[in-house]
């Protein structure tokens, strides 16, 4: 099997007394999409940035492509490509010209990038637009036209940090689908994201971070399988009946959660569960059977408060 191509040991990252990131391991194997969620402050975006050769690391150990980014940062960023959460074209330039000006400052040959930039414009589907202002473009052509550029240099691994923040549905999915053909080609995908559907989509594998630590790993499936019953019932009640109706269905679940206007509780049979709860009378306002997913995970491991 070929060696990870990024692989962290106790990794931490200190700013002043605080630790953004408190010694956490993991490994990135070649080929693969690998995914980190976790709420804001977790330590998503200063493990990235550590990968990116960007943020020295405070403590442990962490290789990239073989190499220590603590002493080797240019040689791993020229075989890297970013996508940053905020798109950064030039938007007085054309399209075609801001993959042309990137591509010059990896000393790529003209001819050689002219080509390549033919390739990357087909792929992100914005052939017809190569000559346009950048600032005339949606928001999707602007993401699509940023992981273009980034793959100008043809890296070896991909660092992708909430692709598809912003994007509208539709937008959202033809980027999905020019990721995972970037992954059916081989290309290494590093990427965080808050939403799940995403996680679920694109990632192979994916670690949730919380409070600087990871508090779990593993694929979207067996995480599922591992943290969450099932299914899940909700019971959709009237202002203030939560506690009292919670009372009521305690026992019927292997595990219930009490929210405001909600309760969920977590079974392996939703369909059983509902019924249980009619033939003892219970009445909500609705009741709604589902599949348990990555988010029912993430919150259950993260909680539900708010972060900033």
């Amino acid at each position: 099997m070929d060696e990870p191509l990024v692989v962290a040991r106790g990794l931490e990252k200190h700013f002043g007394g605080f630790a953004a990131v408190a010694g956490i391991d993991f490994e990135v194997q070649k080929g693969e999409a690998f995914g980190f969620l976790g709420p804001n402050g977790a330590g998503k975006s200063s493990t990235m940035r550590m990968i990116g050769a960007t943020s020295a690391r405070s403590g442990g150990e962490l290789r990239v492509l073989g190499r220590d980014p603590n002493r080797e940062g240019p040689a791993i960023r020229a075989r890297l490509g970013v996508v940053p959460q905020e798109d950064n074209l030039d938007l007085e330039l054309s399209v075609a010209d801001n993959l042309f000006v990137y591509g010059r400052y990896f000393g790529i040959r003209r001819p050689v990038l002219r080509r390549r930039i033919a390739e990357l414009l087909e792929f992100a589907r914005l052939s017809e637009r190569s000559g346009d202002k950048v600032d005339n473009l949606s928001g999707g052509m602007k993401r699509r036209l940023t992981i273009a550029r980034s793959l100008v240099n043809e890296p070896e691994l991909l660092l992708l940090d909430e692709p598809t923040t912003g994007l509208d549905p539709q937008a959202r999915h033809v980027l999905w689908d020019r990721l995972y053909s970037l992954k059916q080609q081989g290309v290494t995908l590093v990427l965080t994201t808050h939403y799940m559907d995403e996680a679920e989509q694109l990632c192979d594998r994916l670690v949730v971070m919380d409070k600087g630590v990871i508090v779990a790993d593993g694929s979207p499936r067996q995480l599922i399988e591992t943290h969450v019953s099932r299914e899940v019932v909700e019971l959709r009640v009237a202002p203030g009946e939560a506690p009292a109706m919670a009372a009521a269905v305690e026992g019927m679940a292997d595990r219930l959660e009490t929210l405001a206007g909600r309760l969920l509780l977590y079974t392996d049979d939703g369909d059983a569960t509902a019924e249980h709860v009619h033939d003892k009378g219970i009445r909500p306002v609705s009741v709604l059977v589902r599949r348990t997913s990555l988010e029912d995970v993430f919150l259950h491991l993260t909680g539900r408060h708010l972060t900033d």
